[in-house]
């Protein structure tokens, strides 16, 4: 088993209400995985195994970064937050908040609902969505050398839950705080995938690229 360094796509399309309208990185996010993409580069961060999902801010992400070449796996793309947030305000009059604010309340509604099964006609279930997880980082953990998987942060969160053993409330608190770009990693201890590094953001530290310090 080796490990694994999990990498949140570049800031994409905010402004959108839909999952379409959503996928696509904004300028900033390409700028983002740039700077990433030079910092492993100088940093001589070689990873040989490279993968990120299907979705066009998972494939942008990675080819800004330099790694066109990447192995795309539709397992880790994100759940559709948008869709389940629609599905929850027409089911149970939970509206979808129009700003950062709202999210922060309104995240945690919608994974408790998906959770418990309450949100009729989801695009995929709660129960589905953490199998795909963690067969797909099982997976690339079982093969030969490390590996770099361009993701979402809601994956990420997931993860860190069925590593970690949190909660739902501590699961979204943790998806409200992954940043763009961010890096984390999961090494193998035993036969165990561990969280040993979580929102690290080394290319965005110097004063003059804080302003890119985004989560959304």
């Amino acid at each position: 088993m080796t490990e694994i360094t999990l990498i949140r796509h570049g800031q994409a399309n905010s402004g959108a209400r839909d999952e379409v309208g959503y996928d696509r990185l904004s300028p900033l996010g390409h700028r983002q995985a740039e700077w990433l993409g030079a910092h492993l580069r100088e940093t001589g961060g070689h990873v040989p195994r490279l993968f990120c999902g299907t979705l066009n801010r998972h494939v942008e992400t990675a080819a800004s970064m330099g790694f066109a070449e990447a192995t795309r796996d539709a397992r880790l793309n994100e759940l559709e937050y948008f869709t389940l947030a629609h599905l929850l305000d027409i089911q149970h009059g939970v509206p979808v908040p129009a700003d950062r604010e709202g999210f922060i309340r309104h995240l945690p509604q919608v994974f408790t609902a998906w959770a418990e099964d309450r949100i009729e006609g989801a695009p995929e279930r709660f129960a589905a969505f953490e199998k795909r997880i963690e067969d797909v980082l099982h997976e690339i953990a079982a093969g030969t050398g490390s590996a770099l998987v361009v993701t979402s942060g809601g994956l990420i969160a997931m993860a860190m839950r069925r590593f970690l053993n949190l909660d739902m409330a501590a699961t979204a608190r943790l998806a409200l705080a992954i940043l763009n770009t961010s890096v984390h990693r999961l090494f193998p201890i035993g036969e165990q995938l561990t969280p040993t590094l979580f929102n690290a953001v080394p290319h965005l530290e110097t004063p003059d690229r804080r302003f890119a310090q985004t989560h959304l």
